[in-house]
């Protein structure tokens, strides 16, 4: 049996569940283990790890709440799919503030049960791998903070070494860095890859603007780490189907300044620090965290504002299943240019689309 394949399967012995574990296990090829009790459930999961869990809850009341609490605290990276009768908005929002990844409600379309299966496996995997490699990491640091005593003793022999060491160790921060935010960009199925994606489109348009080489690598950077601010927002806040209160969004408001803070301590991203800062300021003042207002926002978070922009048009959301056209999100940047968006990068926008 391949890794990454183990499924435990709680739920009671039905029709519908027992006909979903068939599927799993003769079209997935996936492993499934059933439990029919939360207490068995858990026994099994303590015992044997899992790299998913299906549930069907009887009720959501506490007791759903401390047997999520038990996976969690048995495995804090554990991936949780809930089955439900009826999606109702109420019971969707307080799964979802259980830190539960997703669910699946009747009638079941196979297709999309497959894929989130898929989905939320792929994401314990990185989940884990993520936290091997900063336990690593930390264990390097150490041992790279010993090594830094010694060689200080010998600087003006080491200059070479220690340059090579800084270099290396820059290296290390930055590939730890784009790998806590590419785990955010996978905290939700909807936003996979978003921030390669915001990437790849600022980089075409700020080519296109003339911008230098080392420019085009900062704002492709940045685009990379502009959302790592979203580590200090609620999963329940990023992933809710409906529209924001007006705390959660003062909340989702943060995240600017939240990611600028984490970055800081690394000097040699101040460049990419501040268009990370600044990629939610709108031309016309009315964007934040500061109220920037037209060339008072460095050019370079002017391109990954719209660039941000039309890729969440671009892209299924929690709170939208269904993108919007190409033609739609075109229309809805020509309609805030001026606005929300720079006319210039607007106008490098359009001769770079047919490209993007």
């Amino acid at each position: 049996m391949p890794e990454n394949n183990r499924i435990l399967f709680i739920c009671d012995d039905n029709e519908v569940s027992r006909y979903l574990k068939e599927q799993l296990m003769l079209e997935g090829g996936y492993f499934v283990v059933s439990e029919e009790s939360s207490e068995t459930g858990l026994n099994s999961f303590s015992r044997n790890g899992f790299d998913l869990v299906i549930i069907k809850p009887d009720t959501f009341d506490a007791g759903l709440l401390n047997f999520i609490k038990e996976f969690k605290r048995i495995d804090s990276d554990s991936v949780v799919i809930v089955l439900l009768d009826e999606a109702k908005p109420d019971i969707l929002e307080y799964l979802f503030s259980l830190g539960v990844y997703d669910f699946i409600s009747k009638p079941i379309n196979l297709e999309k049960f497959f894929l989130l299966v898929k989905k939320g496996i792929e994401l314990h995997s990185l989940m884990l791998v993520n936290r091997k490699f900063t336990q690593g990491l930390k264990e390097s640091n150490l041992a790279l903070e010993k090594q830094n005593i010694v060689l200080a003793k010998r600087i003006e022999d080491s200059t070479r070494n220690l340059t090579r060491l800084y270099e290396d160790l820059r290296s290390t921060y930055m590939r730890t860095i784009k790998v806590l935010a590419q785990a955010i960009d996978a905290r939700d199925h909807y936003t996979h890859s978003h921030s390669e994606n915001v990437a790849k489109y600022a980089t075409f348009i700020a080519s296109e603007m003339g911008l230098s080489a080392k420019e085009v690598e900062v704002i492709g950077q940045a685009c990379e780490l502009h959302d790592l601010g979203k580590i200090g927002i609620e999963d329940s806040i990023l992933m809710k189907p409906d529209a924001l209160t007006k705390d959660e969004w003062m909340q989702i408001r943060k995240h600017p300044v939240i990611g600028a803070s984490i970055l800081e301590p690394l000097t040699f991203l101040s460049d990419v620090i501040e268009l990370v800062r600044q990629h939610h300021e709108h031309y016309d003042g009315n964007g934040y965290p500061e109220g920037r207002k037209g060339e008072d926002i460095n050019l370079g978070a002017r391109i990954i504002n719209l660039a941000d922009a039309y890729e969440a048009m671009r892209s299924a959301r929690s709170y939208r299943k269904i993108p919007l056209t190409k033609e739609a999100a075109v229309e809805e940047i020509r309609k805030n240019s001026g606005t929300q968006f720079d006319p210039k990068v607007v106008e490098a926008f359009f001769r770079v689309l047919d490209k993007l």
